[in-house]
């Protein structure tokens, strides 16, 4: 694909050209060009923080500096690229190895949960799995690990860390040839930076400036992307030929789609925000459509304001406060689902929903370039503290409130007699705001997602349902979440490992703790960050997950039956 081109209809389209008006009656395309960071505010926004315009072409220079390190690695056989980083650090290099590298693509979209395909390809550890570490643990002789952090070693890059320093020394190799298999992406002068020069990994340094949700075409996208076989000089081009449109007035993609996403979101002439998207790509949402999650959760996720961000399954049902974007649907005919259409390659995607994202804050009044709160580092934070505290023993003392058929119910609220999982499921349900939306959160091994859950939840209750992986979902998607309009409902899932994991009950060398209690540890973080903010939430956990997903599927059914007008 060639072009790129924006197209909305019905009220999308009236509220996204009065919004695009306005925006170029203030100079806003124009000031975006000259990376003017006064549209935030004299102190605001720093020039810097807008140096992400500039990667399409500077990024050519770093290309050239890792085609060295490419030869180098593909003559020590080391084809296999495994990535370490937890939320926004590894959903643009999946995206560009899905769309770049066709044996992936097809493998993500054939095993959704591996994310990685044959020689050449990408496995990226989150956190979420122990799957992917286990066809990791298989090609070890060919593998180069890349640690990608814009600060420090999370607590599951520690882990990952460690266990493959142990696998490598188990394999017969030197302290330096272990060093060999690192690659360490991180901000110049950032803790990692540092710690990273202490163990003699190779190093990658990137600008401390750039916002990391704006970093698809630094370093932290295209580095494992390029390591993995992807055509990264294609991808740079895509991205190169929409520039010029983007200092336009008229004819301008990125500012329509930035007067979608922002109009939409304001209060409308009946007081409904539409402050809520669905997500549709052809064959399915892939790790594109996480990406844009993040950037707009992050972006937009500020002072009681952001855009939440669904897939289908969520998404479906007569939601006045949600509109659809499809990205690159096969035509707009065939695309009567949603309300918004978005043609691009994807490195034109990349910039054109950065630039959007930009343009959507300024209209909604926050600083689209913010790090964001430090909600995210609480939890994660949270989650250290726990393990520290517990030692070799457990987590925590909370027992379950009820206990049905294997699943736990952990909550903060008395328990009503005679009650039962579907009582606490319809109540989850009816504390959703009516301009809400509800979350579900699974920190679970396998192919269980919240996607199965999702179409049942959101029939009972008349609202929208979001879901992900934890930590890496809501670690990319937080501060929306927390720091957004604050009318979310919460589920958390996690599970005892399947019988058989060693990958997961094991303990990480060095560490008193195993990656499945690493795993609760996170779960047990997020809920407290959660409860903290006094948002309904409630979790639930699976003594035996293999059999309690099908159990919890049946009654979720249950409750959207009862419920059903």
């Amino acid at each position: 694909m060639a072009g790129f081109d924006v197209l909305t209809r019905g009220d999308v389209l009236e509220s996204a050209l009065q919004a695009r008006d306005h925006l170029v009656s203030c100079g806003v395309p124009g000031a975006l060009a000259a990376k003017d960071p006064r549209l935030w505010g004299a102190r605001a926004v720093d020039h810097s923080r807008l140096g992400w315009l500039d990667l399409p072409f500077a990024s050519r220079g770093l290309l050239k500096q890792v085609d060295g390190l490419v030869e180098e690695a593909r003559h020590s056989g080391l084809d296999h690229i495994v990535l370490i980083g937890v939320g926004a650090e590894s959903l643009a290099a999946q995206a560009i190895v899905e769309a770049h590298t066709p044996t992936v693509a097809a493998a993500r979209r054939a095993d959704e949960r591996s994310g990685r395909g044959g020689p050449g390809g990408l496995t990226v550890l989150d956190g979420s799995d122990t799957a992917p570490l286990a066809f990791a643990m298989e090609r070890l002789d060919r593998t180069l690990v890349v640690l990608a952090s814009k600060a420090g070693v999370s607590l599951e890059g520690d882990a990952y860390r460690r266990i493959f320093t142990a696998a490598f020394r188990e394999r017969g190799l030197s302290e330096r040839e272990i060093a060999n298999r690192f690659l360490v992406i991180t901000d110049h002068g950032s803790p990692l930076h540092d710690y990273a020069r202490q163990c003699g990994y190779r190093i990658g340094l990137t600008d401390p400036y750039l916002p990391g949700h704006y970093g698809a075409l630094s370093a932290y996208g295209l580095v494992p992307a390029v390591l993995a076989g992807a055509d990264t000089d294609r991808l740079l081009e895509e991205a190169a030929t929409l520039m010029p449109s983007l200092a336009k007035d008229e004819d301008n993609p990125g500012l329509l789609l930035g007067a979608v996403l922002g109009g939409c979101a304001q209060q409308g002439p009946g007081g409904l925000a539409r402050d809520k998207m669905v997500l549709r790509e052809p064959g399915g949402p892939g790790a594109l459509s996480a990406w844009i999650s993040q950037l707009l959760a992050v972006g937009t996720g500020k002072r009681g304001k952001g855009v939440v961000t669904f897939e289908p399954p969520g998404g479906r049902g007569p939601f006045p406060d949600v509109h659809g974007v499809s990205i690159n649907p096969r035509s707009a005919a065939d695309d009567e689902e949603s309300d918004t259409s978005v043609w691009a390659p994807l490195g034109a995607q990349f910039v054109l929903w950065e630039y959007a994202t930009a343009v959507a804050g300024w209209l909604l009044g926050v600083n689209p370039f913010e790090a964001g709160s430090t909600v995210v580092q609480e939890s994660e934070d949270d989650a250290a503290a726990l393990l520290r505290a517990a030692g070799r023993g457990p987590l925590t003392d909370e027992r379950p409130v009820y206990v049905e058929d294997g699943i736990e119910v952990h909550a903060d609220f008395p328990w009503p007699p005679g009650a039962e999982l579907r009582t606490v499921l319809g109540g989850l349900v009816a504390s959703v705001p009516s301009e809400g939306y509800l979350s579900v959160m699974t920190y679970l091994s396998g192919d269980f997602s919240g996607r199965y859950l999702a179409p049942s939840f959101a029939r009972a209750s008349g609202r929208p349902v979001t879901y992900g992986p934890g930590p890496a979902y809501p670690h990319a998607t937080g501060p929306v979440h927390k720091d957004g309009p604050g009318n979310g409902a919460f589920l958390i899932i996690t599970g005892d490992p399947a019988p058989g994991d060693v990958l997961a009950s094991q303990p990480v060398p060095g560490r008193p703790y195993s990656l499945a209690k690493l795993q609760i540890a996170r779960a047990l973080g997020e809920l407290r960050a959660l409860r903290e903010r006094r948002f309904p939430v409630i979790r639930l956990h699976l003594r035996d997950p293999a059999d309690g997903v099908g159990r919890l599927i049946e009654a979720v059914r249950d409750v959207a039956g009862a419920r059903r007008p």
